[in-house]
């Protein structure tokens, strides 16, 4: 009489049974451990590598002596902020701030709005040549500040616009223009066309489905936009100090400028004075930044 083994269906599946030892568990936590240490780590390190030369540039702000920041350890037995009381109150600080908000805030509105408008029609509209428009936009991202300065100068200067902040702001659009209408244009790409014909359907004209619909949803990509033009317009040097010509009018950092001449250089106040500078950025930066990150991984997904 013969006999034959019948498989269970756990032997055919590869899957122990019931009567089979348990397994040893592998030591996920302890690997998620280590690599949550690791990463914490390098962000860690990151963060220092970061704030290393604020921090720097504020504890050189505190010595009193223009010389201070060729020995550096000296400044910590005699800080003081005599620099930034100097700087307010005998400096131009508060007319380069208003110089520099006017021309930066002037910058980020009037630029956003004109890219916008581009990135939009380009994104949505079919016309003769818009393909063209955006390349000849990148284009123009290709010559350095050298080469347009003075073609820049002589328009402005035939248009009487030269030591105006009209004049600067018009310059700083035209360099931050063609990057943010590019950087929109992906954004809108990225919004289902479904939301324009809604609009049309309700009766709203193409500027209305723009303005009521698009813009709404695009807040992350305008946010971007927005600080990237109001930093280009805020730290730019080489157009500023060719175009202002009264002191009254220079922007920071042009401003910074004057604290250096010839035969001296005072970067104590210098110090001071950049600490003072970064806090409108960074109040611009608190302020966008719930969109930025937001705004730049969504605006690089389609182009």
């Amino acid at each position: 009489m013969s006999t034959t083994t019948v498989e269970t269906p756990a032997a055919v599946t590869g899957q122990p049974s019931a009567d089979a030892p348990p397994r040893k568990a592998r030591s996920r936590e302890r690997r998620s451990l280590s690599a949550s240490l690791a990463s914490h780590g390098i962000l860690i390190v990151a963060s220092l590598v970061a704030l290393f030369p604020v921090g720097w540039l504020v504890y050189l702000s505190l010595g009193p002596d223009k010389d201070d920041y060729l020995h550096p350890g000296r400044i910590w037995d005699k800080m003081t902020l005599d620099n930034y009381s100097f700087v307010l109150q005998h400096t131009n600080f508060f007319e380069w701030m208003k110089s520099s908000l006017i021309v930066s805030l002037g910058t980020t509105v009037i630029g956003v709005l004109v890219a916008a408008t581009t990135g939009y029609a380009v994104s949505r509209m079919r016309f003769p040549g818009y393909r063209k428009l955006m390349w000849v936009l990148l284009v123009t991202q290709m010559f350095p500040i050298a080469v347009l300065i003075v073609p820049m100068y002589q328009i402005l200067s035939s248009l009487q616009l030269i030591d105006t902040y009209l004049g600067l702001i018009l310059v700083y659009c035209s360099t931050a223009v063609p990057y943010s209408a590019w950087l929109l244009k992906g954004y809108f790409d990225t919004i289902p066309f479904e939301i324009d014909e809604a609009g049309r359907v309700d009766g709203l004209t193409p500027f209305g489905t723009f303005w009521r619909l698009i813009l709404p949803l695009a807040k992350p990509g305008l946010a971007v936009a927005a600080f990237y033009n109001f930093i280009t317009a805020f730290g730019e040097v080489a157009f500023a100090s060719t175009f202002m010509l009264d002191d009254k009018k220079y922007t920071f950092a042009v401003g910074l400028q004057s604290f250096i001449s010839q035969h001296d250089a005072q970067r104590n106040l210098m110090a001071a004075t950049a600490v003072l500078v970064a806090i409108p950025v960074a109040g611009f930066f608190y302020l966008v930044q719930k969109n930025l990150v937001t705004g730049l991984t969504a605006g690089g997904t389609k182009g």
